[in-house]
């Protein structure tokens, strides 16, 4: 296998669904270049009608998606102060949160926000995270399809016909353009790209009653109410700025960062709410020699406070970093032995991108 790195940011060949253009540019960057020239006024005309076709049908003018986090707080907050909506904002309770994950949803709620936080049974994510990583190579996988299917149930329950997420990722930073001009989604993008085609797959060979997958199926009795549903990510409207809206999250819903960098990146103030995040970022490594890091350092370049040089340092540095100090906790909460998780993570290490040294994996490439 041969990896290469975009000539603008350091986004990897390997990534799933990303192209280069002739200059060896990525379509992260390529979306970068295109929306300085973008007509923003035009898409927020459509985002003024789309408001307009939802605002005051009922208790709630919309959903958002949040974590406690810096998008989804931004979103929130932009959308209750400059656009004079009620928001009802959901968070799915990740397996493994950390305490500053909790501390930082409620300063998120105390800033303002009627919540709802949505707890599936603990024993079923497991088994849904379980099968996940066992065959997938995934980290959280039952928490990934819970964000999807509880947003969509709470909306249906509460008759709310607009529901709002924070960026699409793939649009923003490599990955599908299928969405670039177009706001609202469905189902079927869901399944396709955030749960990778395996969703059915996964749900088929759980080992749980199927009372017990409300809040992770796509539920078809939805089929009709979901045609009233309008889903679409915030950042189809303005020009995405991660930063941006760390630095209004800490000003006004009180988000704190980290005391130290997160495991596998250079940055302290996200990816802070959940333990398991840690190890879906390395294990991403290992299957695609891309990690944090990469994502991280690619956003700083694309937003111009970063040179290549220097994200390239960083990525060095940063991206093999594993998680090992929570492999213990990994595998009690995956309820498997220590050596079957570390023979797990080794299973998906791509063995043309990686070689094992002393114990570790280290990468054949040197990024360039």
């Amino acid at each position: 296998m041969s990896i290469y790195w975009c000539t603008n940011c350091l986004n990897a060949s390997t990534r799933p669904r990303i192209t280069f253009d002739e200059r060896g540019w990525c379509n992260a960057c390529q979306w970068m270049e295109e929306k300085k020239t973008l007509d923003w006024g035009k898409r927020q005309d459509q985002l003024a009608e789309l408001i307009s076709r939802h605002k005051g049908r009922g208790q709630y003018d919309c959903l958002v998606a949040v974590s406690g986090g810096k998008d989804g707080s931004y979103v929130a907050h932009t959308l209750k102060t400059r656009y004079g909506l009620k928001p009802l904002c959901i968070t799915v309770r990740p397996p493994l949160s950390l305490d500053i994950g909790e501390a930082n949803l409620n300063a998120f709620i105390n800033s303002g926000f009627e919540h709802l936080l949505v707890s599936p049974d603990t024993t079923v994510m497991r088994e849904l995270d379980k099968i996940g990583f066992l065959h997938y190579g995934q980290g959280y996988y039952g928490w990934l399809i819970s964000i999807h299917t509880a947003v969509l149930r709470i909306a249906e329950k509460f008759g709310i016909s607009l529901v709002f997420y924070s960026e699409d990722g793939e649009v923003e930073y490599g990955g599908s353009t299928e969405k670039r001009y177009e706001g609202v989604y469905g189902i079927d993008y869901m399944r396709k790209v955030y749960l990778n085609e395996t969703y059915d797959t996964v749900m088929r060979v759980a080992n749980v009653d199927d009372r017990d997958l409300y809040w992770f199926r796509f539920p078809e009795e939805m089929a009709n109410s979901l045609a009233d549903i309008e889903v679409t990510h915030f950042s189809f409207y303005e020009n995405w700025d991660p930063y941006r809206n760390y630095l209004v999250a800490k000003e006004h819903c009180g988000l704190a960062e980290n005391e130290e960098a997160v495991v596998g990146t250079f940055t302290n103030f996200a990816q802070n709410d959940q333990l398991l995040a840690s190890l879906h970022y390395y294990l991403m490594y290992l299957k695609f020699g891309f990690g944090r890091a990469t994502q991280d350092a690619g956003i700083e370049i694309r937003r111009g406070s970063m040179s290549r040089a220097q994200a390239i340092n960083l990525v060095n540095l940063y991206d093999s970093q594993a998680p090992l100090d929570n492999y213990q906790a990994y595998a009690d909460y995956f309820d498997i032995s220590l050596e079957e998780f570390e023979n797990t993570v080794d299973k998906f290490a791509n063995k043309e991108l990686f070689e094992k040294v002393d114990g570790s994996w280290r990468p054949k490439f040197v990024v360039s």
